[in-house]
């Protein structure tokens, strides 16, 4: 079944010189969004995940227009997953193209490799802290080190600052960080055209997984980001712009900004309630309430179920609802005050 309002988004930003391209991902969210920006120079948003297949898909979209990989300009980076960075040097060394993205993401694009082990330590360091087991830990870290192949780093040429602008020919965009999703979560946003290009910031069918990430310039485990909350934060700024439509990195455009974040913000409270509740049992760690909320998901999706619970868990414990306590062993349980 059509969606009216989003195919006609996308028919406007067509006319507008702004076109999506769907490449393949091998992960549950499925493909993922790119955009081609036919100005001068001729732009492309994300990448799509290092394979062949994505390669060829992206080289039939662009063929389409009446372009190839070698015309490129330009390539924009929203934010550093790896469905979204990890063809951006193989572009690169076929065309050319100037890379840009935030300032903050650069020094980690251009140590790929080191970012990650490093993160990859961050994430389980918050995982033995939470109380997942050690078994499954270390089945986890060996799934990472496959996924890693599809990501790559690249040298970032023009770093963009938050609040500031990227010039074409015959448009600009101004820059904004939206952490949560990502530490480095990027909107542009096309005032003109009313028009935000917003990765993986705002997507339509499914919320944006706030996860607990290594902060851009390292951090230490014990202190953790809050994602959620920065998130929400995130959201917040973005529903007071004045847009038409986000165009997200997967699934249709959004075109109406606001109704989505109320809805999200709305949700958010619901899950935190719920975990309250949860803890009304009694004592219990952030791996125990996933397996409760989520069951057998906790264990075969056992970082991001943990992320969503830690972000709700961070909302009760900035309004004073919930506190927390670590044993000998250094494992953090929560429960109610009192």
């Amino acid at each position: 079944m059509s969606d009216a309002p989003a195919d006609a988004a996308l028919a406007r930003m067509a006319a507008a010189g702004v076109h999506r391209i769907a490449v393949p991902t091998p992960f549950l969210v499925g493909r993922v969004n790119t955009y081609l920006v036919e100005d001068e120079p001729l732009t492309l948003v994300d990448s799509g995940p290092n394979s062949a297949t994505s390669m060829a898909e992206l080289e039939k979209g662009l063929a389409a227009r009446g372009h190839a990989v070698g015309d490129l300009g330009r390539i924009v980076i929203t934010h550093q997953h790896i469905d979204h960075i990890g063809l951006v040097q193989l572009l690169v060394d076929r065309s050319g193209a100037e890379v840009c993205a935030l300032d903050r993401l650069a020094p980690w694009l251009a140590s790929y490799a080191e970012h990650m082990d490093a993160d990859d330590a961050f994430a389980e360091a918050v995982m033995e802290r939470h109380g997942i087991p050690h078994e499954l830990r270390l089945g986890l870290r060996a799934v990472v080190q496959q996924y890693r192949a599809w990501g790559g780093g690249a040298q970032v040429d023009t770093p963009l600052a938050d609040g500031g602008s990227l010039a074409f020919r015959d448009r600009t965009w101004s820059v904004h960080h939206r952490p949560g999703h990502s530490p480095s979560d990027t909107v542009f946003a096309d005032a003109a055209r009313r028009m935000l290009l917003g990765g993986d910031h705002l997507i339509g069918h499914i919320s944006s997984n706030p996860l607990v990430t290594r902060p851009l310039e390292g951090g230490d485990p014990d202190d953790r980001p809050r994602a959620l909350l920065d998130y929400m934060n995130s959201m917040r700024a973005t529903a007071a712009m004045e847009l038409d439509v986000v165009l997200a990195g997967h699934g249709e455009p959004v075109t109406d900004h606001r109704a989505l974040v109320e809805g999200r913000l709305q949700m958010h409270e619901r899950r935190a309630e719920k975990i309250a509740t949860l803890l009304a049992d009694g004592p219990a760690t952030a791996f125990e309430v996933a397996q409760s909320m989520w069951g057998n998901i906790a264990v075969t999706q056992a970082y991001l179920t943990l992320s969503e619970v830690l972000g709700h868990v961070d909302l009760l414990l900035d309004r004073g609802e919930v506190v927390e306590e670590r044993d000998a062993e250094g494992v953090t349980r929560f429960l109610l005050p009192g």
